[in-house]
Formats: structure tokens, sequence, C-alpha cells
């Protein structure tokens, strides 16, 4: 490991860097007008949700928390997911350490005691936010949130965030951070429920209508703001030129 690195993974610098994000979030959220959408997206659902995000919205996607709700997040155990997980702890939201191994070792990646510590936070009423991206695959939905859902009974919640000024990077999860001082938009999808006797047909209609509805409700918040979602897929051409 080099020098550089070794210094940014120190303790002591990376409390430092989640305290200072947690800031600059802060900031954000209070100088951007945000809208949301529909109005009474919490009066529609049923709380504890998961929440579910694409990979590039996981800067912002506590802004779509009310204070009163109690909530933890599922942040990987690499070097980045550590003063993510400081900066989420300045935002008030808990951590649980672990991601989804996708061919790789899933005790090492901590995949398996993070999906207990998800149940056992919905089971005492705590929302769990988490991405629905396969690992290093954007915006395609793997079943690994569709199963908390089964095992815990509790629906999902698609849910986007959007400002009108931001930074977009090019990043595998095609990732954006909100500016200060502009307009923003939050919307929440409607909420999917699993079946715990849900087979495999059907566990895989539920991944895609997760899918469609994340994909639906980030296209929806970045016409809010007056903008085109970057990441957003493509449509396929039809025959004669047309797109379906």
């Amino acid at each position: 490991m080099g020098l550089v690195k070794r210094i940014t993974r120190s303790r002591a610098v990376q409390e430092a860097m989640g305290f200072l994000v947690a800031g600059y979030l802060k900031l954000v959220q209070r100088t951007n007008r945000f809208v949301m959408e529909p109005a009474d997206a919490y009066d529609r659902i049923d709380m504890p949700v998961i929440a579910a995000m694409w990979h590039g919205q996981h800067f912002m996607i506590h802004f779509a928390r009310r204070p009163q709700d109690r909530a933890a997040s599922l942040v990987s155990r690499s070097g980045d997911g550590e003063f993510n997980a400081i900066a989420l702890r300045h935002l008030g939201v808990r951590a649980i350490r672990g991601s989804g191994a996708r061919g790789r070792d899933i005790r090492k990646k901590g995949g398996a005691q993070a999906l207990r510590a998800m149940l056992r936070a919905l089971s005492e009423g705590e929302m769990v936010v988490m991405t629905a991206d396969i690992p290093k695959i954007s915006r395609v939905c793997g079943l690994g949130i569709v199963t908390l859902s089964q095992l815990s009974g509790r629906p999902i919640v698609p849910v986007a965030v959007v400002t009108s000024r931001r930074i977009d990077f090019n990043s595998w999860d095609r990732a954006s951070i909100g500016l200060p001082f502009g307009r923003g938009a939050i919307v929440l999808g409607e909420p999917v429920s699993v079946p715990r006797d849900a087979d495999e047909p059907a566990l895989e209609r539920l991944r895609q209508s997760v899918e469609r509805e994340l994909d639906r409700v980030h296209e929806r918040a970045y016409a809010l703001v007056g903008s085109r979602d970057p990441g957003a897929k493509a449509t396929p051409m039809l025959a004669g030129g047309s797109r379906a």
C-alpha cells in the first residue's frame, strides 16, 4: 500500500473526511428547494420499509428520510466504505457493514452477516437503505434486495433524489452529488412487496419490477428539476428507426 493510501485509510483522516462530507451534504440539503412526489408519499407506506436506490445515488439518498425515522444503510467493508459509514453516522444513519459477493467469497464480503443484521433492523422498526445494483454493474437490479424483502416481509420502496445543480461523475455507478443553491426533487416509487412463498419466476418478475420502478423515479426526479438523467438506459431502436 502506498504512502498516500495509508494516510487516507488512517482512522483520523477518515473521521475527518466523513465529518466534512456529512457537513457538505447538510449544506446541500439546506440550500436546495426540494419538492417531494407524491406529496403524501409517507402516508401511503407502512414503515419500516426497504429503501432502494441506484448506487450512484448513495450520496444524497438520506435526504428522503424524515427526522423521526430510524434508518440503517448497507455499506461495504472497503476502505471507501469506512468514511462513508462515518459520514452516515454524522447524518443520523446507522451503517451495516457488508456487501454482495458476485463470484467472490461471500463470507469475506460480509454478505450473510449483513443480511442477518438488516433482517434484525427491520424487525425492530428500523428502515433499511440499500443499493439495488448488482455489484459493479450499474442500474441492473440484483436479487439481493428482493430476497431481503421476501425474508423480512417488508416492502421495497424505490427512491430517487436529484438536484438541478450537481456534479455527475464518469464512474461505473454514474454517481452524482448535488451542489448548493438549486432545486431538488425527491421521488418515491410504488412499493414492491415480495411474498414469502414466491418461486424463482415470481422473484425474477419482482426483480424486474424494482428495476423498472427505480428507472422511472429517476427519470421523473430529473424531469422535475429540468434535466435529463445522464445514467438513463438507452431505449432500444425498433425497425423503421422508431424507438420503443
